[in-house]
C-alpha cells in the first residue's frame, strides 16, 4: 500500500473544517446576532466614575423593580453617533437609559452630550473599560435590556436601529415587564 504524504491530506481537511464551522454559523436562529454568556443572570456590579454634575448610574438602579436599558457608547464611536437619535427617542418614550461612557476623556464625552444631547437618566465613565470586560462588551455601541431584578433579558451589539428597536428591544422590555413570553 502507498505511504499517503500527510501535507497533501492536511489542506482539504482544513479546507473542510473551515466549511462546516461557516454552514453551522449561518443556520444559526439569527446569524447576526451575538449571544450573551449573561442573558438570563445578574448584570454584574456598577462600577463607574462620575461624569461631571451628571447624575452617577449605580448598581442599586438596575434592581429598582423597573425596566432599563444600558447603553454603552463612545464619542470616539462613529455607529454611537448614529443610533443617538434613537436612544433619545426611546428616553423621550419613557424607556429608563443608564448610559456607560467607554475608554473616552471627559471633555470629549462632555462634547458629545453638550452637542447631542444627554439622553441618560444617569451616566458613568468607565475609562478603562473594567466594567465593559464584566459585562462582555466586545464593540460600541452595546445596549443590554435589564429587568427590574437586575437580570439581563438581552443583550444587542451594534448601532440600534428602527427595526431593531422594534422587532427586539421593545418586545425585551415587554418579556422584562412580564408582558412576554
Amino acid at each position: 500500500m502507498p505511504k499517503i504524504n500527510p501535507l497533501l491530506v492536511l489542506p482539504p481537511v482544513l479546507l473542510a473544517g473551515f466549511v462546516a464551522f461557516v454552514a453551522v454559523g449561518n443556520f444559526r436562529d439569527d446569524p447576526t446576532a451575538m449571544p450573551s454568556a449573561r442573558a438570563g443572570h445578574q448584570a454584574p456590579v456598577v462600577s463607574l466614575e462620575q461624569m461631571g454634575e451628571r447624575p452617577l448610574f449605580t448598581d442599586d438602579m438596575l434592581r429598582t423593580g423597573q425596566v432599563t436599558l444600558v447603553n454603552f457608547w463612545a464619542s470616539w464611536c462613529p455607529p454611537c453617533r448614529a443610533e443617538h437619535p434613537l436612544v433619545t427617542d426611546l428616553a423621550e418614550s419613557g424607556v429608563t437609559i443608564l448610559g456607560v461612557n467607554y475608554r473616552d476623556t471627559p471633555e470629549r464625552a462632555d462634547d458629545y452630550l453638550a452637542e447631542l444631547g444627554n439622553p441618560y437618566a444617569a451616566i458613568g465613565a468607565d475609562p478603562r473599560a473594567r466594567m465593559g470586560l464584566d459585562w462582555g462588551v466586545v464593540g460600541l455601541p452595546e445596549t443590554f435590556v435589564v429587568d427590574g431584578d437586575g437580570n439581563i433579558v438581552m443583550r444587542f451589539a451594534g448601532p440600534l436601529t428602527e427595526a431593531v428597536i422594534a422587532n427586539q428591544i421593545r418586545p425585551a422590555i415587554e418579556r422584562a415587564q412580564g408582558g412576554g413570553s
